[in-house]
């Protein structure tokens, strides 16, 4: 059977050897071998298991996290509730890596499991915002926005699986394949005062309530805050500190209200065989003590290593690295991984993509102690129909504190061109002189990462989505 294009299930010795590629290799005398020349095949189907519901499982422990306040604040909100985040964080921000200072988010987790929900988006003009919309399973299933939908004043019906209501009239259902969605919107925002009121009025214009609440004055309950759900240990680490037991348990408990896909059939017969079944309760008494202790290691190694050798899933040119292939993943469960773990919530590539640069070269990575330039030639900016900008992260991908405050460049920050009708953008710790500041983007004084974005990619020719368009390299001064 094949879980990817590759052959998914790999032995002992393969499992080890994508572990150690990711960096993540374990000592000898911890090696997930030991004990392992019997059952070979019964490891290899519970890290295929594992890294199949990666999402799914990751997608529950950042609901938990996020929805457990009383009240929207900052980024967090009970189920069911409209968070809206006012402004862009600066250089001491810490709670999530790689903020953007592009977009202002209106995000909410909601169940559609017992009933639709629906949401009145307001009349957004001209102004490019997107309102992607996630299952449990991390797929992007709608894209109510500027590219898809426009941005007349529209009311959805988000509606979960196996509901067959009648849709009210003025409503557009949106099928939901599970009952967790969580709604990750943008909306453009200049980070000007007036432009951030602006905004904010759109985001209170947004609002979101049960069917059955619909007609009438609804305010959110309060959320009911669970004093032992680990609030400041990231997402991803306590996923990855899970026991196998504990991890398939909450697996096998997740699928009951948010299945898997028809797709899925023929990796869910294999995975039926060490008793994952949808629907029904796993026995954690069935994982052996080496899977228990083993398996969450070695499969989060093999997710990793994907990024290393991707089987064309991951695109490398010019010291950038980024790809096509996010938001909708069909049986294509490694990527589907590989993304949860280093971009959750990622887009569909129609909508916004992220090369990133982590070394303007192989040898070397991006240091404050030198000087970079980044050249677009004329008519050769990045090709989109939304906007693009260019941000720079510290080595830990957070904003870098700078005595112009500037964290990214794009066109809104009015940089000039040259004579030849080309932009350059000077990157580096010091600024270029007066007359090239508008191009500065600061530098720290160590290492930093570059991330361009690129939101509503041009599809037609010159396009990065089909490789027609190519990201110039960063040359070092």
């Amino acid at each position: 059977m094949s879980l990817t294009r590759r052959t998914f299930a790999l032995s002992a010795t393969s499992l080890i050897a994508m572990a150690a590629a990711s960096g993540r290799a374990l000592a000898e005398n911890d090696s997930p071998i030991l004990g392992l020349i019997e059952g070979t095949d019964e490891f290899a189907t519970a890290s295929d298991a594992y890294i199949f519901g990666y999402p799914l499982v990751t997608m529950e422990m950042t609901r938990r996290i996020i929805t457990n306040v009383a009240a929207p604040e900052g980024t967090r909100g009970p189920m069911g509730s409209l968070i809206r985040v006012r402004s862009y964080p600066d250089a001491s921000y810490r709670d999530i890596t790689a903020p953007n200072a592009d977009t202002l988010y209106t995000t909410a987790f909601f169940d559609v499991g017992d009933e639709p929900w629906v949401l009145d988006q307001p009349d957004m003009g001209d102004r490019f915002f997107l309102l992607p919309m996630l299952s449990g399973w991390t797929d992007v299933f709608q894209v109510p926005g500027s590219r898809t939908t426009g941005g007349a004043a529209k009311t959805f019906l988000i509606t979960g699986p196996g509901w067959s209501g009648t849709v009210p009239d003025g409503m557009t259902e949106l099928k939901a394949p599970t009952a967790m969605v969580w709604l990750l919107g943008r909306i453009y925002c200049t980070g000007t005062p007036e432009d951030y009121e602006a905004v904010h009025k759109l985001q209170d214009a947004f609002k979101l309530q049960p069917l059955s609440t619909w007609g009438s004055d609804y305010t959110p309950p309060a959320g009911k805050v669970d004093a032992s759900i680990d609030m400041k240990t990231p997402t991803r680490d306590q996923v990855n500190a899970m026991s196998a037991a504990d991890y398939f348990t909450l697996l096998a408990e997740l699928m009951k209200r948010n299945p898997p896909a028809a797709a899925d059939a023929p990796a869910l017969e294999v995975f039926a065989g060490m008793g994952l079944v949808p629907g029904q309760p796993f026995d954690p008494t069935a994982v052996s003590s080496v899977i228990d202790d083993k398996l969450p290691k070695v499969s989060y190694g093999r997710i990793m290593a994907h990024f290393i050798d991707s089987d064309g899933d991951m695109t490398r040119e010019n010291g950038w690295s980024f790809t096509t292939k996010a938001g909708t993943y069909g049986t294509n469960y490694i990527q589907r991984a590989l993304i949860t773990a280093i971009g959750l919530g990622a887009n569909r590539p129609q909508d916004a993509i992220y090369p990133t640069s982590l070394k303007p070269n192989k040898i070397e990575s991006y240091s404050g102690e030198n000087k970079y330039t980044l050249v677009f030639p004329k008519g050769q900016l990045p090709p989109v129909k939304g906007f693009w900008s260019l941000t720079m992260y510290d080595e830990n991908m957070f904003f870098v504190a700078n005595p112009i405050n500037r964290y990214s460049m794009s066109v809104r920050t009015n940089p000039t061109y040259g004579a030849d009708g080309s932009l350059t953008i000077y990157i580096q710790k010091d600024s270029p002189g007066k007359d090239l500041e508008a191009n500065w983007l600061p530098a720290p004084e160590g290492k930093f990462h570059l991330m361009l974005r690129l939101y509503w990619p041009d599809e037609n020719t010159p396009s990065i989505i089909d490789g027609s368009w190519k990201i110039p390299p960063v040359e070092k001064v």
